[in-house]
């Protein structure tokens, strides 16, 4: 079965799993302080059945400390979960950094928290391979086939862009094929099967994957490794009204000060919720605005 095939197998498997969560509602609409509740939006940066899973105590504590139902929605491309915010039918969300930083840039999303993990605010892209392949770098996947997470991911996308723009190349002068999973894990399995020869992929997915044992990862190895990027963070929608942002902040900044807040936040990996610093995300807005440069460049010069 092939990456796109499989892919939708997956959405649909996790999408039936959800609907038999206890306590778990797909929201018809954002809430925005409507008797419905909140919706929270989480952007598929694993695959669905995973994420469900993995934050339905999450959703369910937020609730309860926020005194209102809160239903999850998700959606299989970071621009859908974009658009969910933008319209105000969801009111907040867990996002990828590239997916914030495209949003911001046009209708402006802000952030209210960021995840602290493994006592860090930020991560990396990772180049990943097969073990049994000879490939030690990301020059040596020139000509081959590589695996792109999702067009707004900044580990899974814009990252790799960036080496290429640097070097003057594109993805299609420079690799054979490439193609778009839409969550880490895929393109995990994407290397592991061999249906493609290289991706890059968040480091938080990957680290947990292999810390899980994870038979896809147990097959790969890192060949690259970027600088440091502010984590994905916490956004509310530009509909929520200003009181309702600090609510929703103020139950994260202290979701960690019980002990119930701290195992259901331990589920996701995550240490604690705190403000972003200054100057958190300033390298990614940089790297897309060279990537996007380039860009115009490239095409004004093929005209």
């Amino acid at each position: 079965m092939g990456v796109r095939s499989w892919a939708a197998v997956r959405v649909v498997a996790g999408a039936l799993l959800f609907a038999l969560l206890p306590g778990a509602a797909v929201a018809e609409e954002g809430a925005a302080g409507a008797a419905h509740g909140l919706c929270f939006a989480i952007s598929a940066m694993v695959s669905p059945a995973r994420t469900f899973t993995d934050y339905q105590a999450f959703v369910q504590l937020l609730a309860k400390r926020l005194g209102q139902p809160v239903e999850l929605k998700q959606r299989k491309t970071y621009e859908e979960v974009n658009e969910l915010l933008r319209t105000g039918n969801a009111d907040c969300g867990l996002v990828c950094t590239g997916a914030f930083i495209h949003a911001d840039r046009h209708f402006k999303e802000t952030v209210v928290a960021v995840p602290v993990m493994g006592g860090k605010e930020t991560y990396h892209s990772y180049v990943i391979v097969r073990k049994d392949q000879p490939y030690t770098s990301f020059e040596q996947l020139k000509g081959h086939i590589f695996a792109f997470t999702d067009e707004l991911s900044n580990s899974g996308a814009l990252y790799p862009h960036y080496l290429l723009a640097k070097r003057g190349e594109t993805p299609e002068t420079y690799f054979s094929y490439t193609f778009f999973t839409h969550s880490h894990d895929k393109s995990v399995e994407a290397v592991a099967r061999g249906l493609a020869d290289g991706a890059a992929v968040d480091s938080l997915v990957y680290d947990a994957l292999l810390a899980a044992g994870d038979p896809n990862v147990a097959t790969t190895r890192v060949v690259h490794r970027s600088p440091p990027f502010g984590i994905p963070p916490v956004v509310v929608s530009p509909k929520l009204p200003p009181d309702h942002r600090e609510r929703i902040a103020q139950a994260l900044l202290t979701f960690a000060e019980d002990s119930e807040g701290k195992a259901a936040l331990a589920r996701l990996g995550i240490d604690r919720f705190v403000r972003p610093p200054a100057g958190l995300y300033d390298s990614v807005r940089d790297m897309e605005a060279f990537v996007e440069n380039f860009r115009q460049h490239h095409a004004t010069a093929a005209e």
